[in-house]
């Protein structure tokens, strides 16, 4: 095991048009700090094009950075080759070798993991052959049995047990996903490396196949790096978040610590299904927010914060569980409902605003009964604002910016 520091990272690709003009360089990292603890698994998230899968493939040696360094451990390895740096990586695509089967996918690495003498490759060889004979004509290989040995112990962590002998095209998608998991597992690396393993998967093998990358993820202990766009494979697998946008960090931290305090809209907008919802509001007194024509009380940490913010315009955002359907009274939002998705154990409702005409969503139970035009007012939880400034950037009470080197990860709930 091991940690990972990407150091001031950057990588930019050429220009994509050719000819005198030459177009411009394409930046798709830039100067990015990130450090990933020892037994760690890290989430990567952000949209298409930020730079996830980049990252991913500088630190497997697919590609080359453009600046900076990366080290696993103490060692520098921007230099060395992908075999040498001691990752493993899982495809979305999987990436298995068709005409090889289950149990020779998952030793693949294995019987490349140095170079052997033709006399040794010999030996090798003739020990597969003779796997079927009876016992007394079989050729030994240490080498080989142990090879053997580790397919098995990965085998039967990963139950693929009764598949060794099939190949590819005899899988289901999940079982080629385990067949791919255990290839990169027989290696013992010090990081696994994730590309959005699961996209493949549909929604039941994705759950079931989610926990257990979870639980062999904590019961090997090895650094993981995770790329993923699925908002509930990142809030329920990961130790820690990280979000990209455009080739920076955007913020660090636990699910919970980036769903209940992002540190700008983006990240507001990005995690969380669905999104927070972002209104214009303006303090008028300290703990007090205008809001659609109705003055609203601000509670919780943000309202010490608020009197030096009065008379300023900024943007307030809400979950949609800091909604509810309420009586109406001078503090509730009079608003219209827009449409409702019904999610089995809850209800999603949009509501327009009467005042503003902004769009809101708001989580109610299954048994509320709601049509389209019909008038509601929507009470809000005063603790539940979040603040941001003109340029996005969250305001966020002292406790709450400070951040810690050496975080302390938090175990699996």
């Amino acid at each position: 095991m091991a940690e990972v520091r990407f150091q001031q990272v950057g990588k930019t690709y050429p220009p994509r048009r050719r000819g005198r003009d030459g177009g411009s360089p394409v930046p798709v990292l830039r100067d990015l700090d990130l450090q990933i603890e020892d037994g760690e698994f890290l989430v990567l998230v952000g949209p298409s094009g930020c730079g996830k899968s980049t990252l991913l493939r500088l630190l497997a040696g697919l590609e080359a950075p453009s600046s900076g360094e990366i080290y696993v451990g103490n060692r520098a390895v921007s230099r060395l080759r992908p075999a040498q740096r001691d990752v493993a990586m899982v495809f979305q695509s999987y990436a298995l070798y068709p005409h090889l089967s289950v149990a020779d996918n998952i030793g693949f690495g294995l019987r490349r993991s140095r170079s052997r003498s033709v006399l040794e490759l010999l030996q090798d060889g003739l020990h597969r052959t003779s796997r079927s004979w009876p016992a007394p004509l079989r050729l030994p290989s240490a080498r080989e049995r142990a090879i053997e040995a580790r397919i098995a112990d990965v085998a039967e962590i990963l139950e693929l047990g009764p598949l060794l002998e099939r190949l590819p095209k005899e899988l289901s998608g999940g079982q080629k996903q385990r067949v791919a998991l255990g290839r990169a597992i027989a290696r013992q690396p010090a990081v696994f490396l994730m590309d959005e393993p699961l996209s493949n998967l549909d929604a039941k093998l994705r759950t079931g196949t989610r926990t257990q990358i979870v639980e062999l993820q904590r019961r090997l202990g090895t650094t993981t790096l995770y790329v993923t766009h699925d908002q509930v494979e990142a809030m329920t697998m990961g130790h820690r978040i990280a979000v990209l946008n455009g080739g920076r960090l955007q913020q660090l931290g636990t699910p919970m610590q980036l769903y209940q305090w992002p540190s700008n809209l983006f990240v507001a907008q990005f995690i969380g299904s669905p999104p927070m919802n972002l209104l214009p509001v303006e303090v008028c007194a300290p703990g007090q927010l205008l809001v659609a024509g109705r003055k609203l009380v601000l509670e919780g940490p943000l309202e010490a914060l608020s009197a030096a913010l009065v008379g300023q315009q900024l943007t307030g955002g809400l979950r949609p569980e800091h909604l509810r359907l309420a009586p109406a009274t001078n503090r509730n939002l009079a608003a219209e409902v827009s449409h409702s998705e019904a999610l089995g154990n809850e209800q999603l409702v949009t509501c327009r605003l009467l005042e503003g005409s902004q769009l809101v969503l708001v989580r109610t139970g299954p048994d509320e009964i709601l049509a389209p035009g019909q008038s509601v007012h929507l009470e809000v939880d005063p603790a539940g604002w979040r603040l941001f400034d003109a340029n996005g950037e969250a305001l966020l009470p002292a406790a709450r910016s400070a951040t810690s080197a050496s975080p302390q990860l938090p175990l699996f709930g």
